[in-house]
């Protein structure tokens, strides 16, 4: 042992001296000698590598993945003091396009944090049990739709399909094992249609994007954020949305069971540090979603659609009755299919942690677990001059100088849109909600119900998917109406009228 290592250490060299001689009369001298590497010991520091599988570029996971990473809101909660006063926490970020390979990695024990959709959670659940001493344990969601939305099915912009069903006999590629995946055989079991009703065939979202942009395939499902993302960038179109099945969607955490055993406080940090991004996103949703591009290159207008008020995404860790319900019936839909093993939900998943979390925030977990609440959009509407009073019927312009303005109703927002470009003014985006399944929509890419019946006062309604359109405009004896079309009978005076109404 080094003269420098005994200064540190041990009492001073007189004072050992002293001690030796007396020790040594007892034949312990060579006894006190084989403690001093001990006392070395216990004062170093015991590293801990925390491998955290992330998502990066799906929304879902934005808030438990590359923020927490970017903000360092990990190292701020990770315990420091008491057991853990001589830990070294190191934390090894790694992303990945979809959950499998969080999987793999977690089994290989090179990952002990994942998050995945509800899908691949089930897969790594059934995984991890089948291979004794690799077990995970699902420990808290990171966001949810609580009606399916988030996943989808586009098609190249030009194509003539509009409906699931006219793609019989096409080319329709998915990330196998994905959420999306799960969507599709969903959607076939519900409709009875048989494995061969089209050519499903796996393709990674990148892989996916590129041959239906050259239209090498009919049509492309995929997760978060790919079918928004795809019809932004101009070149696809939505033509069914997860929300058509009414079964909740959601990504969540998963941990190693021994790594959680081991180390229970670092699990409850990071859902802190979980709940601490959410406040973060919801505090200021458009720095949020500019930060995302910045962070992953996925468009802001993008993020903001998702993780925006009223926006597709709910931030909730909580895990509620009706995710387990609907992760029971996804391990269903894929044990019919022989995709997947057994699963013991009730040993996978554990609330423990994220009740932990909760309470060190101060936070009732109980009465979260029984809300669906998201934040709204809330302010005044100045193209209409009326306040925002129904969110859900509400929308916002998003101008290109940066501000995002509130209005009340479509008509308004349509009307602030010819407004704002008539000033000279760019638009960058406007976000409306469809109202057959009440998700928010890019404006620009809705089909429009259009009841003119009444000339002074024309009645618009937007919807993602042009059968919703129709049916609405047959309804009221409409017509549907492009973008283009809803813009030119739109004017802020017939808009105040409609929203006062």
């Amino acid at each position: 042992m080094s003269q420098a290592l005994l200064d540190r250490f041990l009492p001073s060299r007189p004072a050992i001296a002293r001690l030796l001689h007396r020790v040594a009369r007892r034949g312990l001298a060579l006894a006190v000698l084989g403690t001093v590497p001990t006392l070395v010991l216990a004062q170093a520091k015991q590293v801990v590598t925390i491998g955290i599988g992330t998502q990066n570029t799906t929304t879902n996971t934005i808030t438990g993945g590359v923020a927490i990473k970017e903000l360092k809101l990990l190292e701020k909660y990770l315990p420091k003091t008491g057991k853990y006063q001589n830990v070294e926490w190191k934390l090894d970020w790694q992303n990945f396009t979809s959950g499998p390979p969080v999987t793999n990695g977690m089994v290989a024990n090179k990952l002990q944090i994942g998050m995945m959709g509800d899908y691949p959670l089930l897969v790594n659940g059934s995984v991890g049990q089948q291979n004794k001493g690799n077990e995970t344990e699902l420990v808290a969601v990171i966001a949810y739709n609580a009606f399916g939305a988030g996943n989808g099915v586009v098609v190249h912009k030009d194509s003539p399909y509009y409906e699931l069903s006219e793609l019989k006999g096409k080319t329709l590629s998915v990330p196998f094992g994905s959420a999306a995946h799960g969507m599709v055989l969903q959607a076939m079991q519900e409709r009875g249609w048989p494995a061969d009703y089209w050519n499903l065939v796996s393709q990674s979202p990148e892989v996916g994007t590129t041959n239906l942009q050259e239209k090498k395939i009919d049509a492309h499902a995929d997760f978060v954020p790919f079918a928004e993302l795809l019809p932004y960038r101009g070149f696809a179109r939505k033509i069914f949305d997860g929300a058509q099945t009414k079964v909740p969607t959601f990504h969540g955490v998963v941990v190693r069971k021994d790594f959680a055993d081991r180390y229970p406080e670092a699990v409850v940090a990071y859902i802190q540090a979980l709940l601490e991004a959410n406040d973060w996103v919801r505090k200021n949703p458009k720095l949020a979603a500019q930060k995302v591009e910045e962070w992953t290159k996925i468009e802001k207008e993008v993020a903001y659609l998702y993780l925006g008020p009223g926006g597709i995404h709910t931030l909730d860790p909580s895990i509620k009755p009706r995710w387990i319900e609907s992760l029971k019936t996804g391990h269903g839909v894929l044990a019919r299919m022989g995709r997947i093993k057994e699963l013991d939900m009730d040993a996978w998943v554990n609330e423990t942690y994220v009740r932990q979390a909760f309470k060190a925030r101060g936070m009732d977990y109980d009465a979260q677990k029984q809300t669906l609440s998201n934040y709204d959009i809330t302010g005044n509407d100045p193209v209409c001059k009326v306040p925002v009073t129904r969110p859900k019927e509400a929308g916002e312009i998003w101008l290109a100088s940066g501000e995002i303005v509130t209005v009340s109703s479509p008509n308004c927002l349509l009307a602030g849109v010819r407004q704002y470009e008539a000033e000279g003014k760019k638009v960058a985006v406007g976000y409306l909600y469809d109202k057959a399944l009440g998700i928010k929509v890019f404006a620009d890419k809705a089909f429009y119900a259009l009841d003119a019946s009444d000339a002074k006062q024309p009645q618009i309604v937007p919807f993602l998917l042009k059968g919703d359109a129709e049916a609405h405009a047959a309804k009221v004896k409409g017509r549907v109406a492009t973008y283009a079309e809803a813009l030119d009978q739109a004017k802020p005076t017939l808009a105040l009228a409609a929203s006062a109404k």
